[in-house]
């Protein structure tokens, strides 16, 4: 819950008044956004969405829309895309359903495609949440701002806004990105967000997006699996009332399972779509008796975690502790945001807490078919959407532990709620709202190395081989859940919001040299202001070296495709860090010296 000040932001929710009898936010509408993806890969056409949340409470009519895009140039001038380019994606024929009211958006598709989009909608709308997509035709690369208008009508009585209806937030134009190229990535290698959230996500002020809507965003910027981390606790409240304890989490989150398990996958012209994963985000207790969180990959089943939930007021213990959660699990699981930057009131109501190296080195084990198997944590997600104190922090502390030999691979993500573009949260509760652009959904990606040959089993128990291509700046890889947890057991991956970064060891005998390759493109920056290596000696009593030392090879103003080989003879390992010239940035994981 974003009660305060230093919480992760999301979709806002207004109505909720705490049992008060007022609320300077709450006003008898539905909350109503604009929405899009802040990029578009080649070959995805530009869309957003309208977003309506609580119409079930009150019923709306959306009655007219205007778009207006203009183009950025390098010199700031506007140049206005006629309206007649975009046009309302045609959806599809609903199942039979008595309790399901025909989309009225399908009937209006032969009519607007290719009209301006101000003529009557009449969409009415009922639903607790509903995405309406809207496609803005062709496009040419480049930057778009969107001023975005809606009339809408409730019980008689109209009203206009541009880009939202939530009360004393100053709307402002999204802007977007059609790229020329997509996104530089290493060959056989997929990139994925690790961190975010759907509507299963959903309290007092808060709530995200469906897994379909995730998957379609995650095609537009390029991802190719997305891990659903839903907050454990938000599986244990009823949807219809966010205080109400259900009689079993289990069930949501079984549903959640099964709406991922019913997406497509494949689009309709058959290209792959990206792999979606129902995950978990669990509140657990740290070494200190704290809330700290933790994301897990694809989980067995519900894993509780009701710490910080914020329903038991003052009653804010951890459930579970990490170790708990790691022996009721063998999925890979991570420290989330270990050192997100928090208030003092959050820290005391909430008895929320920082991750502890003690946490990082449980010895726990797990029982298992007689045989005993150690789980530890797998990774710590230390960039969490922007590079801030929090990831300052946490990145120091990820080098600490590499420096005692606990080699954790970098996790990047953006603890997007549904935030496609820019995000709209509760800044107090009842009172005020606020607007970012930081935690945008698929911004940051973790990108793992694929297995260039491994076997997969479907749902039928056919057996098929993965063979990612070896082309630069395609990851046109066959994935599974299964090929995933392979590759986060392994050491190699890269953590990026733009270039490609990542390393190689030698395949000769005896050899020790890991060769770093790094790419960038004009859309990321061009070349880059600094490649930089890093790595740490093993002395002569077999301990490693209190710090790590820039090594040679690193390079500045160096251009957009580098390849630098290292010799690491006496080090334990290496690593590489990098910056294009518009400050986009990526991470390897630690190379051990073999």
């Amino acid at each position: 819950m974003s009660f305060l000040p230093g919480e992760k932001l999301c979709y806002a929710e207004t109505h909720f008044k705490f049992k008060l009898p007022w609320s300077l936010l709450y006003k008898p509408w539905p909350e109503i956004i604009f929405d899009a993806p802040f990029q578009f890969v080649p070959g995805v056409g530009p869309m957003l969405w309208i977003v309506v949340r609580d119409a079930d409470h009150f019923p709306t009519t959306l009655k007219t829309a205007e778009i207006t895009l203009k183009h950025v140039s390098s010199t700031s001038e506007l140049n206005v895309i006629p309206a007649s380019e975009i046009h309302v994606i045609p959806a599809p024929e609903p199942e039979p359903n008595d309790n399901v009211i025909a989309d009225p958006i399908r009937h209006l598709s032969a009519t607007i495609q290719h009209e301006i989009i101000s003529k009557d909608l009449n969409i009415e709308v009922h639903e607790q949440m509903k995405f309406i997509p809207i496609a803005l035709g062709k496009i040419p690369a480049g930057t778009y701002e969107a001023h975005c208008k809606l009339t809408v009508e409730r019980n008689g009585k109209k009203q206009t806004f541009e880009r939202w209806n939530l009360p004393h937030l100053k709307p402002v134009p999204f802007r977007f990105k059609v790229l020329n190229e997509a996104p530089p990535i290493a060959p056989g290698y997929a990139a994925g967000e690790m961190h975010c959230h759907t509507h299963y996500s959903a309290d007092h002020v808060e709530y995200g997006a469906t897994p379909e809507v995730l998957q379609q965003a995650a095609k537009a910027v390029g991802l190719d699996f997305v891990s659903c981390t839903d907050h454990a606790y938000d599986f244990a409240f009823t949807q219809e009332d966010f205080t109400k304890e259900a009689d079993s989490p289990v069930p949501r989150f079984q549903k959640l399972r099964e709406e991922i398990a019913a997406l497509p996958t494949t689009d309709e012209n058959g290209n792959r779509l990206p792999l979606m994963i129902a995950g978990e985000e669990v509140s657990a207790g740290n070494s200190k008796g704290e809330n700290v969180h933790m994301t897990v990959l694809g989980p067995e089943g519900y894993l509780p975690g009701l710490g910080d939930c914020g329903r038991y007021w003052l009653e804010n213990r951890p459930t579970r502790s990490i170790k708990q959660i790691l022996n009721m699990t063998e999925a890979h699981c991570f420290a989330a945001h270990p050192f997100q930057q928090m208030g003092l009131l959050e820290k005391f109501v909430f008895r929320r807490g920082y991750w502890k190296p003690e946490d990082l080195n449980i010895p726990n084990e797990r029982a298992d078919k007689g045989a005993k198997k150690t789980h530890a944590i797998r990774g710590l997600q230390f960039w969490n959407g922007i590079r801030d104190e929090g990831f300052k922090l946490g990145r120091e502390f990820w080098i600490n532990e590499l420096g005692k030999g606990n080699y954790l691979l970098p996790i990047g993500g953006n603890d997007a709620h549904g935030d496609l573009n820019s995000m709209t949260a509760v800044n107090l509760p009842l009172i005020s709202l606020k607007h970012t652009r930081a935690h945008i959904f698929g911004n940051v990606r973790t990108v793992i190395k694929i297995d260039e040959r491994r076997e997969t089993r479907d749902e039928s128990g056919s057996t098929t081989m993965c063979h990612p291509e070896q082309s630069e700046g395609s990851s046109k890889v066959s994935l599974s859940l299964d090929a995933i947890n392979a590759a986060f057991a392994a050491d190699n991956c890269y953590i990026t919001d733009g270039p490609a970064l990542w390393w190689e060891r030698s395949d000769k005998e005896l050899s020790k040299e890991i060769t770093f390759h790094a790419r960038s493109n004009k859309e990321m920056g061009g070349g880059f202001r600094y490649i930089r290596i890093y790595g740490r000696r093993e002395l002569p009593n077999g301990k490693l070296a209190p710090t790590e030392e820039i090594m040679l090879g690193s390079l500045i103003a160096a251009p957009d495709h580098a390849d630098i080989p290292v010799a690491t003879f006496g080090f334990a390992y290496v690593r590489a860090e990098c910056e294009t010239a518009t400050g986009k940035f990526a991470l390897t994981s630690a190379a051990r010296v073999r």
